[in-house]
């Protein structure tokens, strides 16, 4: 019970900052973005320290492709990951470290498209301008879908889980936490972007494709996660949240479930 106190501790200031600067939206949110990719990225660097990543480009190229997308949008970010690799590239040339240079750089590259794009498309999600309000509610439902789904499918599992899901990349995850999770962050996205925005809803069957996008890509991304840390042979990314883990352990969810309610949002013509 004391863990669980502490875990909710922590979510608590977390989830009000969090809900503070998506509702403010532009520069902070900006900035609580490229505080979390960072720190995210320091923590991969970390769990990767044996193949040598390159984290002063991994720092900056986070950086980039956040201000960037914030900045021009998500074509122009393709201008930071460039220059990113340029930069990464001088760095292993000058480098005195025993490490192929394919490694090294692929390794960086990596942390900077899964967490700078995975924080940048949330980002994309704020910056939304029309309908008034559109883009804040569709990040609203981000962070309550993954958020909901991400508890119900811990307590689910805890509670009735049998079936291991991958044992052999996360074992404490269990297949009916995975249903439960998701059938219940997906109903929580759906009554949050029912007959939203106002003035041009959209209508229950797009208010049901965001709800299973978002539920479906929060799992995968923490299997995803789950699949990196088991391959480098480590538990957490950090320690910093204390039962929580590391800010690459919360937010995993949230980088690849942003992607999936953006991609639908482009897909049903509601990006500028």
């Amino acid at each position: 019970m004391s863990g669980l106190v502490g875990r909710v501790l922590i979510a608590v200031p977390l989830l009000v900052i969090a809900i503070l600067a998506v509702v403010v939206g532009g520069w902070p949110m900006v900035a609580l973005a490229v505080a979390f990719g960072v720190v995210a990225m320091h923590e991969y660097g970390a769990a990767t320290r044996s193949l040598r990543p390159l984290t002063i480009a991994g720092f900056a190229g986070v950086t980039g492709i956040i201000v960037v997308t914030h900045q021009g949008g998500l074509v122009w970010s393709l201008a930071a990951l460039m220059g990113t690799l340029l930069l990464a590239f001088w760095l292993s040339a000058v480098a005195d470290v025993r490490q192929a240079a394919t490694v090294q750089l692929s390794v960086t590259l990596l942390g900077v498209v899964w967490i700078g794009y995975g924080l940048a498309f949330l980002v994309a999600l704020r910056d939304v301008p029309a309908p008034a309000d559109w883009g804040k509610q569709l990040l609203i439902a981000v962070l309550v879908g993954v958020w909901l789904s991400d508890t119900f499918a811990y307590f689910g599992g805890r509670m009735f889980g049998k079936r291991k899901l991958a044992s052999a990349i996360s074992p404490n995850k269990t297949v009916e936490g995975l249903v439960i999770g998701f059938v219940l962050g997906a109903v929580a996205v759906f009554f949050t972007l029912y007959d939203q925005p106002h003035g041009d809803p959209i209508s229950p069957l797009n208010a049901l494709e965001f709800a299973v996008a978002i539920a479906a890509a929060s799992p995968v991304g923490d299997l995803f996660e789950s699949y990196l840390k088991r391959d480098m042979g480590v538990k957490d990314t950090g320690r910093l949240l204390g039962g929580h883990g590391g800010v690459l352990d919360r937010i995993d969810g949230l980088l690849f479930a942003g992607a999936a309610a953006f991609f639908v949002a482009l897909a049903l013509h509601r990006v500028a």
